[in-house]
């Protein structure tokens, strides 16, 4: 008789052996830890791509983030500063100690601005002539004027203003948001991204990435016309029920390996996009559709005129999403240069104003007129801001250390200020507001408290705010 061979059992994973050992014991336990994740992050269990329940009631159901890619000046838009023209062409006083920049230009003059500001709407809020068209929102506007970062490069601070973090690789607010709330519309993402079409963004499309979340969390990119995402019909000689027939396929084959091996994230999120791209290839044309939009509307968003017709159509595509369910829509202003005014920052803002001043009002407008400002929130702003003292003469370098973003809509009282820069704009110095907490704020109007909405990875319960963060309560309606 031949001596048998070493017998190798069959493999199993960790939850089989859990499942069936001690009676099943550790699978219930496993069960109840997984439970509390899910409960600590929102979710309603088995929806994991349906809509969720916040963590309390929520002002804001969507929002519409408009990024101003590059650094907008804040002494040139919403902060007005009679000091700094006073000053003008003086060095900085010594008084204001050292000042973190990347060219030394701390030791050049302080630079003045052409602008005028007038005190706009009922509440007063002064805003630059460069803006004439966003004077007739004011009273709708929260705006921050004691915003603070903490790098003073452009790729870093991208980062840190979409994800919370200076380090590439973090989930982006959008994907926080979409991981917290999911989708209201099934045949659309739950977070969009519509970039400026001259170029693409400094730091790439980690600024929008979902990091560590679910691969199902990333920004789409969409874009206008027939073809918003790109690759998403099928080939000519497909039809769709050759499709069909070809995902379900797939499915049963991705079900068997999980019966096999467990669960495994990435798979259940491949197979969630492949499911919602199907879906989308009716969906996704008839959203960036606008052909049946009335011309009074087109107008209102800048289509008439070949300046602002390119912004004013994506912020037109923005509010057709929201209108759809889509939860967060992200809207890039700006080339790889953008408002990144180094030799020039009053011809470099007289241009990108003029591009975005009448689409953004027209947004705002188009939102109030048909009930959506209410349950949509808008909030503007860039990177960073601007230095108060010259480069090159006529330039700004950048500046983490003060600048100024606005929110409206849903959840925000209109017509406020909060927080002030030092007399020439340079530092936050009355109630400064870090990334940390415009970020917190943003989640609680959406219904969602960041300390809760954390993510298990590599043994820590990762969150969007890290350790800080705390609600702007002053401008809270």
């Amino acid at each position: 008789m031949q001596p048998r061979g070493p017998h190798f059992p069959h493999a199993t994973s960790r939850r089989a052996f859990l499942r069936e050992a001690g009676g099943g014991f550790g699978a219930l336990a496993l069960a109840w830890l997984l439970e509390q994740e899910k409960a600590r992050a929102g979710t309603v269990p088995g929806q994991a791509d349906g809509v969720m329940e916040p963590h309390f009631p929520a002002k804001a159901r969507r929002v519409i983030y408009l990024f101003m890619h590059g650094g907008p000046s804040h002494l040139e838009t919403f902060d007005p500063k009679p000091a700094l023209q006073r000053l003008a062409g003086q060095p900085l006083p010594a008084s204001f100690g050292h000042v973190a920049t990347r060219r030394k230009v701390a030791r050049n003059p302080l630079l003045g601005t052409k602008r005028t500001f007038r005190k706009c709407g009922g509440s007063g809020i002064e805003i630059s002539d460069f803006l004439p068209h966003l004077h007739a929102c004011a009273d709708d506007l929260a705006v921050i004027r004691s915003c603070w970062a903490d790098s003073v490069n452009h790729p870093q601070a991208v980062y840190q203003m979409n994800t919370g973090s200076v380090l590439m690789g973090k989930p982006s607010l959008g994907s926080w948001v979409s991981y917290g709330l999911g989708t209201e519309n099934q045949d659309l993402p739950a977070f969009v991204v519509l970039p400026d079409p001259a170029g693409g963004i400094k730091g790439g499309p980690p600024a929008y990435g979902a990091g560590f979340l679910p691969a199902s969390h990333q920004g789409t990119v969409m874009r206008g016309g027939a073809s918003p995402i790109l690759d998403l019909r099928p080939p000519e000689d497909t039809s769709l029920q050759e499709q069909r027939e070809m995902l379900d396929l797939i499915g049963r084959l991705n079900a068997k390996h999980r019966e096999r091996h467990g669960e495994d994230g990435e798979l259940d999120a491949r197979m969630r996009s492949y499911e919602l791209a199907y879906r989308m290839q009716s969906a996704a044309p008839e959203a960036v559709e606008l052909a049946d939009e009335s011309a009074e509307t087109k107008a209102l968003y800048g289509l008439d005129d070949r300046r602002t017709a390119e912004f004013g159509t994506r912020c037109l595509l923005a509010r057709r999403l929201v209108e759809r369910g889509v939860r967060f829509v992200q809207l890039y202003s700006g080339d790889v240069n953008g408002w990144d005014a180094h030799d020039d920052v009053e011809a470099n803002h007289a241009a990108m104003c003029a591009r975005t001043d009448r689409p953004v009002a027209g947004l705002l407008i188009d939102l109030k007129r048909r009930g959506l400002l209410d349950s949509t929130l808008v909030v503007w702003g860039g990177e960073f801001g601007r230095m108060p003292m010259s480069e090159g003469g006529r330039g700004r370098d950048h500046n983490p250390h003060g600048f100024s973003c606005w929110l409206a809509g849903g959840g925000v009282r209109g017509g406020v200020v909060h927080g002030a820069t030092d007399e020439v704009g340079l530092r936050a110095a009355v109630d400064p507001v870090h990334v940390h907490d415009l970020h917190a704020t943003i989640l609680h109007l959406m219904g969602l408290d960041h300390t809760l909405l954390t993510f298990p990875h590599n043994g820590r319960d990762e969150r969007l705010t890290d350790t800080a963060g705390k609600v702007v309560r002053s401008i809270l309606a």
